[in-house]
């Protein structure tokens, strides 16, 4: 049986990892991590704590659903002790410390990062570089809808997928990404790739890559109608990941994509 660690708990997705964890035949739910205290029930004997060590020290792998502060204190531990355990990574936002840190703590332990663990999105990354490609005079217009209560805009998934776009196009995200427009703005460049952001009611999470042309347009959508897609995704991968070698591992690794 494989022994989870959790951190981000008491969040929505990590409380759907507890209760998917319950009926998994190969893996159980070890130890949580929580902050303040634990406001659900979770199986007998499991580790609760706020220490970052003894998560890692009660797990065969930890899953991350929290937040950039949160695992920054995670891969911390890890860089800083020079040890730990496989990691799968969801949460999105970081700063570039936070992102360096990632890469150091995966040249020590194997961690699966993705800013959507929904295997379709995995699919969807790699149809929009094929689009992206091969429709290589159309405009890119990224759109992504989420519940109200989502902090980060625009959602990690769209900007994986607006980077997608733009490496199959030579280009340079940081360069071509536009978020909004307003006013005078002048006409459409040609290379710029527009990445907007809704946000409203419960929606789990939209996305929608458009590439359009004269005489024709081209739609791209995937629609998360359940949050435990993501919860499953990341058990799915976390199964993958013991026993790899250190490195920063995508979902289209653990798929074969």
């Amino acid at each position: 049986m494989i022994n989870v660690g959790i951190l981000g708990s008491t969040g929505r997705v990590g409380s759907l990892l507890i209760d998917d964890l319950a009926n998994d035949e190969q893996a159980r739910v070890a130890a949580v991590h929580v902050f303040d205290k634990l406001t659900r029930q979770v199986p007998d004997g499991t580790v609760v704590t706020n220490d970052m060590k003894v998560l890692l020290d009660s797990s065969d792998v930890v899953i991350d659903f929290s937040a950039p502060a949160a695992t920054e204190a995670l891969l911390t531990q890890v860089v800083e002790n020079g040890e730990g355990k496989p990691l799968v990574i969801a949460t999105t936002g970081f700063n570039k410390h936070q992102q360096n840190l990632l890469i150091e703590a995966s040249k020590i332990v194997p961690i699966l990062y993705a800013t959507n663990m929904s295997l379709g999105v995995a699919v969807l990354n790699k149809l929009v570089a094929l689009a992206s490609k091969t429709l290589s005079d159309f405009d890119i217009e990224i759109v992504e809808q989420h519940h109200r209560h989502k902090v980060d805009s625009p959602s990690g998934t769209a900007l994986t997928l607006a980077e997608h776009a733009a490496n199959a196009r030579d280009l340079d995200l940081d360069e071509v990404r536009i978020s909004g427009r307003d006013g005078q703005i002048g006409a459409r460049t040609k290379n710029e790739i527009a990445v907007m952001a809704l946000r409203g009611g419960d929606i789990v999470g939209r996305h929608t890559v458009g590439l359009y042309n004269d005489g024709e347009f081209l739609e791209l959508n995937h629609t998360a109608t359940a949050r435990n897609t993501f919860s499953k995704g990341a058990i799915k991968v976390a199964k993958w990941i013991i026993g790899k070698d250190p490195k920063l591992y995508s979902i289209n690794d653990a798929l074969g994509l």
